[in-house]
């Protein structure tokens, strides 16, 4: 496994893009957002996905030049169409907008339809921060999931992201998918020819496997829970609620017409909606209550739970965002690691394209 800086692979991902025809800007911020998956440890919706992102602007599935803009709106709320374009940069844009609706109304929600895949749903729950407000951020995916008692395969990966500011603290940062695992996590183990834990996937005939492989063979991903027994149904609501916030209520595909990700699949000939759906929310700490006291009170919370007395083989609890607070600050240093398949993929993308990584 080899590193590369921060630096090297935004050069080479902002190349790339140039490549396919992005604007200089929309290059910039979709390679900021790519990276941000790499520097927070989330390695699978970073620069692995970069070539999936080339093969279907190939497909012509991507607009590399797309007109975003918002098609509907009141003093709070918005639909913003995303033209085809990278999700990497409709999110940014649908996200800025329900910040700007909350400058003014307090909160601002933002429901968006023809998108794709918009890396870490983390990424644009943040950008509300330095405006002292909570961010939301949501996204529909690639129907790989089964619901609880089903083996048909109806929703995505579904994630769900929540920042709010502290003072002294850093921020809580949640940013979770609504399966038991991401795809993106068995994509790492396939490349490792390692097996999948227990409760993250089921094959074909819908029971359990431990195989890697197991939804490329015809299995599925399985809510957050894995089973009823464990929760199954929760995670299947929670993946529902994305799903209809994301896309029912902006005009996307949603459930099993979502287009998917991999460009040698082909979208549903007799789509319900507008490629992929995003749900953004910002909401004014000071629409509730002073920043300043709240924010003290979130040092407070995140201080007595950071004190909670850890069981045994562990040395303390932690807060969501800490593991991916520490491995950012190690890995703009020490740089980010690449698994051998991962590079190769790049360096034949960069052969392709004349750009060397």
């Amino acid at each position: 496994m080899n590193t590369f800086s921060y630096q090297e692979l935004y050069e080479f991902t902002y190349n790339i893009l140039l490549k396919i025809g992005c604007p200089e800007a929309d290059a910039k911020l979709a390679t900021e957002v790519l990276l941000s998956a790499d520097l927070r440890g989330v390695d699978s919706h970073g620069v692995a996905r970069l070539s999936g992102y080339v093969r279907l602007w190939e497909k012509g599935r991507i607009n590399a030049k797309p007109q975003v803009k918002v098609t509907y709106e009141t003093p709070s709320t918005a639909v913003v169409d995303g033209d085809g374009g990278l999700g990497l940069v409709v999110a940014p844009f649908a996200m800025q907008v329900a910040i700007e609706k909350a400058k003014n109304a307090g909160t601002g929600w933002v429901s968006v339809k023809n998108s794709n895949h918009y890396g870490i749903a983390g990424y644009h729950a943040m950008m509300a921060l330095e405006y002292d407000m909570i961010g939301l951020s949501l996204t529909n995916a690639s129907p790989l999931v089964s619901p609880t008692f089903s083996k048909e395969r109806m929703l995505g990966t579904n994630p769900i992201s929540v920042a709010i500011p502290a003072d002294k603290q850093p921020p809580f940062v949640a940013d979770m998918a609504t399966t038991t695992a991401a795809n993106g996590k068995l994509e790492i183990l396939q490349r490792k020819n390692q097996d999948a834990p227990l409760g993250w996937v089921q094959d074909a005939d819908g029971k359990q496997t431990t195989d890697a492989n197991g939804v490329k063979k015809g299995g599925a991903l399985l809510p957050l829970g894995g089973d009823r027994e464990h929760g199954s149904h929760k995670g299947y609501i929670l993946g529902s609620v994305v799903d209809i916030f994301s896309a029912v209520l902006s005009g996307a595909n949603y459930g099993p017409w979502v287009p998917p990700f991999v460009a040698f699949l082909e979208p549903d000939p007799n789509p319900v909606g507008e490629g992929l759906g995003h749900f953004f929310g910002a909401m004014r700490v000071d629409a509730f209550r002073p920043a300043d006291e709240f924010k003290s009170h979130m040092d407070n919370w995140i201080s007595r739970f950071r004190a909670a007395k850890p069981i045994e083989g562990h040395d303390k609890v932690l807060i969501p965002g800490d593991p991916e607070r520490e491995l950012e600050a190690e890995r703009m240093v020490n740089g980010i690691p690449l698994i051998k398949p991962v590079e190769d993929d790049l360096k034949a993308l960069g052969l392709k394209f004349g750009v060397e990584l």
